[in-house]
Order: structure tokens, then sequence, then C-alpha cells
């Protein structure tokens, strides 16, 4: 107990430290940005006066030169009368001759036209505050100091290949918008998300069993884009192996984690049951298959838990297990109930839940297996609805198996 102050202490430094980095990386960052903005903006802003300088100048450019061409052109005239009144009455005749010719030429009373002074342009540049107080006001509430994370990571359960993780609001002013939860291998690697959204808990599947993982979760309040501050991480495995379904199994296709099962159509007329690669579920979870792609439907479908894997079998409908069809009928030791579900349809999640309700009779030395009648309670739920029943078994079992049945290419199941 003595070491627990040193550790918090060491957390409060540790964290502490991460906060100052992260703002001031963060602000570096924005002041680089907008820094460029602001020098991309001006650089627009320039190029414009520029343009306008250039489209207004030309045609004042034109005009002048050609007034200048004008009164060199009547200058050199003048020079020429000069020199013709100087000179001999013997040239005097030609150059005054070449000097009529060229007047009459030139047109000195014609000149280009003038811009008005209105009709020139002014170049100025329209500025103002309204963005430093803008600025000034979002800054002023930019970002944020908390000492405790709005959200918490509350429970970790151990699923088969799975951890169900639970969090909860440790804030009550905190209005919460959405969760984000991520985990990652404690070891190494990156944390990555595993889930954004309003449900306050989620089950992390395809986890390595005996393999620890780190989990945290933050929250996003409403109206808001940035998220809060990072919970605690918390550490947490499952050391169950996760369900899989039995490869080699004639009928159909599994994806390389074994978890998800496709209806081939390389045997149309009978697959049998594919079951489980081992009998992988236990009394207390939940298991759960879900359908990601969908055949057709027949009454002789069938979805379920088993004592045993008796390869003959074309169905769980049969004695030693329960089982949903297709169609929603609900079946216990191959005897229909009179309760029925929903048909299954594509997205749809069929969960098995059971628990131990009692042991009839018990023997002295409490052996399971010394006969009498074992009853499980078996819910099957199913699009919002569920069934509720005593499954009657000649003997105790603490494992069982799960398979289905479908006799049309096309469907495709996802156990966890």
């Amino acid at each position: 107990h003595h070491k627990g102050p040193i550790r918090q202490c060491c957390n409060v430094r540790g964290s502490s430290s991460q906060a100052r980095e992260g703002l001031k990386r963060h602000f570096s960052e924005l002041q680089t940005a907008v820094t460029r903005l602001l020098t991309e903006r001006l650089s627009v802003l320039l190029s414009e006066v520029d343009v306008i300088e250039q489209d207004s100048v030309r045609p004042l450019d034109d005009c002048q030169k050609l007034i200048e061409h004008g009164v060199n052109t009547a200058d050199e005239l003048l020079r020429e009368g000069e020199v013709a009144i100087r000179c001999g009455l013997g040239e005097k005749e030609d150059k005054l001759g070449s000097f009529t010719k060229k007047a009459l030429q030139i047109q000195l009373d014609s000149l280009p036209e003038v811009p008005v002074l209105v009709d020139v342009p002014c170049v100025s540049a329209q500025l103002d505050d309204s963005l430093l107080y803008a600025l000034r006001d979002r800054v002023s509430r930019h970002g944020s100091v908390s000492s405790h994370p709005p959200v918490q990571i509350e429970e970790l359960q151990e699923r088969p290949g799975s951890v169900l993780v639970r969090w909860c609001k440790v804030d009550d002013e905190f209005a919460v918008q959405d969760y984000r939860l991520q985990y990652r291998r404690s070891v190494s690697g990156q944390y990555e998300d595993t889930y954004i959204g309003p449900e306050q808990e989620f089950l992390v599947l395809h986890l390595d069993p005996h393999t620890d993982h780190l989990f945290r979760v933050c929250a996003r309040g409403e109206g808001r884009t940035e998220w809060s501050p990072w919970s605690v991480p918390q550490t947490g495995y499952t050391t169950l192996a996760p369900h899989e379904w039995c490869p080699g199994s004639e009928g159909y296709i599994l994806s390389s984690r074994r978890n998800i099962a496709m209806r081939s159509d390389s045997s149309p007329s009978k697959a049998g049951v594919l079951y489980s690669n081992a009998p992988t579920y236990f009394c207390g979870q939940t298991l759960t298959f879900k359908i990601s792609a969908t055949g057709q439907v027949d009454k002789r479908d069938s979805i379920g838990v088993c004592v045993g894997c008796e390869g003959e079998a074309e169905s769980l409908q049969r004695d030693q297990a329960v089982c949903i069809s297709t169609n929603g009928a609900v079946f216990v030791n191959g005897k229909e109930m009179t309760n029925q579900l929903p048909s299954i349809t594509l997205g749809s999640a069929v969960t098995f839940d059971m628990e131990v309700v009692n042991l009839l009779p018990i023997s002295n030395n409490n052996n399971l297996s010394d006969g009498g009648n074992f009853k499980l309670r078996v819910t099957i739920g199913s699009g919002n609805r569920e069934v509720v029943f005593d499954w009657l078994l000649d003997q105790g079992v603490d494992c069982l198996f799960f398979g289905c049945s479908l006799a049309h290419p096309g469907w495709k199941v996802l156990v966890f």
C-alpha cells in the first residue's frame, strides 16, 4: 500500500507533462497554420492590386505614347520649317514644298481621348478589425484543461475471443452526444478506434486469448466537434478461446478467423449440420449469431445449441438441441414450440442465453453425470422479441456445442 501515493503522484506528474506537451504542440501547429493562411490571403490581395494596376495603366501608357509621338513629329516639322526659311533661294522652294506637304499630312489637332479623372481607377484596400475580434473571441474559448475526464471505464468482462467493455459518465454537467472507445495491445502498437456512438457498452471482438489489451474511452459534448480527455486506460484480457465453426464441413466456406460461415452451393442437396470446432459455449454467457447475408428460407433450417455434434443429423431440430429456424419457429429437443420469433432476415442478431435452474435428483457424490433431470433456463432473442423456456437434459453438461443447418446457399452467419 505504501507504493500507492508514489504511483498516483507519478500519474499526476506524467499526465500534467503530457497535457503541457499537447497544448504546446497544438498551439504551435495553430500558429503555423494561421500564419500560412494570412500569408496566402495577402498574396491573393496583392495579386489583385497588380492586375488592376496593369489593366488601368496600359491604356493611359498607350495614350501618353501617342501624344509624345505627335509632339515629336511636330517638333521635327518645326525644325524643318526653320531650316527652309534660313536656306538660299534655290533650295527654299523645294524645302518649303516638302514642309508644306508634311504639314498637310500631320494631324496636330487630333489627340487620343484622355479618360476623365473620376473614371481612372484609384486603388485602395478595405480592411477592418472584424477578423481580429472574431479570432479573439474564438481563441479565448479554444481548448480547456480538466483534472478528471468526464467518462471512465466501469467494467471489463471476458468473453470468448473478446472483451465486453462498459463505461459510465462521471461528470453530471457533461451532456454527451457520442462516446469513443479505443484499444491496443498493451505491449506495442497504436490505439485504434473500435466504437463511436451513443451506447455505454461495446463487445470488442478478435482479441487473442491470454493477451493484455489496454482500453480507454472519451466523449463528445452535444453540439461540439472536439473530444474530451481520455479516461484512465484499463487493462483487460480474455482467457476464453473464440467461438469458431468447424473447418472442412461439406457445403460451407469459412472466413480466415473461422467465425463466419457461408453456405455455398457446392452441395445443394444435403449439407447437414455445421458444428462449432469445440464445445465453447458455457452457461451464463450470451451467444450471438449475426446474419450478414441471406438465402432462401427453408423450414428445415436451424441455428442453435446442442449437447454433442452427431455427424449424421441433417438439422438441429432433434433431441439434445435447442434451435430457431430461419422462419422464426423455435424447437426444443426436436419439438416445435407454440411461441414463435420473427423470421430471420439480413442483419438479424439471434442471441442464446442459458442458466442452470436445478439438478434433480442430486446424487450422493454430487456427480453431474449420474443421470436425472438437468434443467437449463434458455432465452432466445431475435428482432426485439424473445422466448424463455426450460430445456430438460438427461445428464449435466458444463459446455455446449453450437451449430447451424441451412438448406439453401447464400446464407452467411457470424458467431460471437
